[in-house]
């Protein structure tokens, strides 16, 4: 039977495509550190009071790096190389949603449309990662090897997105509503298509690892489609409404700490 969770065991079961895994999961999060770090760095004079939520943002994403890293360290496998194919940040980058790498490698001050900018490609992305991770939790979160680490990023990924929409509307009500909106839809529409060709690239990579029949993997691929199909036709609209989220000022503190994965 095909379903996430059976999926997802056959993965986790096996040490290659574990290795895969949590390598592609730990790129990912460790280059969201960096850009959210060097974001915080260079916020606008006028918006130095984000800095230190950024910065949070961006010591979370490490910290969930660190417990990929740490998952793969407890097996005794090392971190793999990323197929470029399955590299989600860098493709989102490449079609030019978030702000530019050059532009975040430069030492001049961000204006407040690339903070905007960089909270619009947030909130959607980490639309992504929550429902994501809310599956992960559903199926995994009594897990003995990957529960306390699936819990802790999804709770995480939960503070990640009611900051993203608490401070876009605080913009919005300062009369940027209109650069919002367009920010929002725009990246959604990219990252709709870009999620649909990491995950056929994700599940060619695994389908070699597993060695899934001909027929599995089409199965597989046409489920990808038909995720991607309904987005395409209005599920991209989740990704892109604002309401005041229940978790006030989510990243007002420290990162949690998490010395059992350090």
């Amino acid at each position: 039977m095909l379903s996430a969770r059976s999926l997802f065991q056959e993965i986790l079961d096996n040490d290659e495509s574990f290795r895969l895994f949590c390598s592609i999961a730990a790129s990912g999060e460790s280059q969201g550190g960096w850009e959210n770090g060097r974001i915080a760095a260079l916020v606008p004079e006028t918006r130095r009071d984000l800095a230190p939520r950024i910065a949070r943002h961006g010591a979370d994403e490490d910290k969930h790096g660190r417990i990929f890293r740490a998952l793969l360290k407890k097996r005794g496998l090392e971190p793999c190389e990323v197929p470029q194919e399955t590299d989600y940040t860098m493709l989102l980058e490449r079609h030019g949603i978030g702000l530019a790498h050059e532009k975040l490698r430069a030492d001049e001050r961000l204006t407040e449309r690339d903070i905007i900018t960089y909270l619009a490609h947030s909130r959607v992305t980490e639309q992504r990662a929550a429902d994501q991770m809310a599956l992960l939790s559903r199926h995994f979160a009594d897990h003995p090897e990957i529960g306390r680490a699936v819990r802790m990023i999804s709770d995480d990924e939960d503070n990640h997105l009611a900051y993203c929409h608490e401070e876009l509307l605080r913009f919005a009500r300062a009369g940027h509503g209109r650069a919002i909106q367009r920010a929002l839809r725009e990246a959604a529409h990219v990252e709709i298509r870009v999620h649909r060709d990491v995950g056929l690239a994700v599940m060619e990579h695994m389908g070699r690892i597993l060695r899934w029949s001909p027929t599995r993997v089409r199965l597989l691929a046409s489920g990808v489609h038909t995720v991607h199909a309904y987005e395409r036709l209005g599920g991209w609209r989740r990704m892109v409404g604002l309401r005041m989220p229940e978790r006030r000022d989510a990243l007002g503190g420290p990162a949690a700490p998490a010395p059992e994965f350090a």
